[in-house]
């Protein structure tokens, strides 16, 4: 019966459990350019970054009561430290899409992003595709004001 038990725990935690994807920014650019029907927010953060830590328990949140919505969560630490953004993946049970951006020359991507991002994290875009419009934070949110930028940028006009 414990050997049951045990596999099963092993079975459903490795279900569970994602690997952090290591991409340039390339890739990333594709991902804010693809057509979509559903609203990309895409949220910068890092594993030391205590405001981008407060506030991912509202993208998770975000996810999952509004299936219009798609949440790429992109981690800024080093490619060197994927062990460490895995492990936190793992031990804060997060379930969005992460993507670990392996281009340190930021210079050459942040006004990609957009253009009045001056670096800082946590950022977040939100995009639109079918209606074209975008929004961009560079500050911390609640979850009150990520709803009703969700809202904004839902609206067609």
């Amino acid at each position: 019966m414990w050997r049951v038990f045990v596999c099963l725990v092993f079975a459903v935690t490795s279900a569970t459990a994602q690997k952090v994807e290591v991409i340039k920014f390339d890739r990333l650019e594709e991902l804010m350019t693809t057509q979509s029907d559903k609203i990309q927010v895409i949220n910068f953060w890092a594993t030391w970054c205590g405001p981008c830590i407060q506030e991912l328990p509202y993208f998770q949140n975000l996810e999952v009561q509004d299936p219009s919505v798609k949440v790429t969560l992109v981690n800024l630490d080093y490619a060197d430290k994927l062990k460490k953004v895995n492990s936190f993946v793992s031990k804060n049970k997060i379930t969005s899409r992460v993507l670990l951006l392996d281009d340190i020359d930021y210079d050459a991507w942040i006004d990609r992003v957009d253009p009045s991002w001056g670096g800082a994290i946590p950022a977040t875009l939100f995009i639109n595709t079918a209606s074209g419009q975008r929004k961009f934070v560079d500050r911390p949110l609640t979850g009150a004001e990520l709803e009703t930028l969700i809202k904004s940028v839902k609206s067609t006009k």
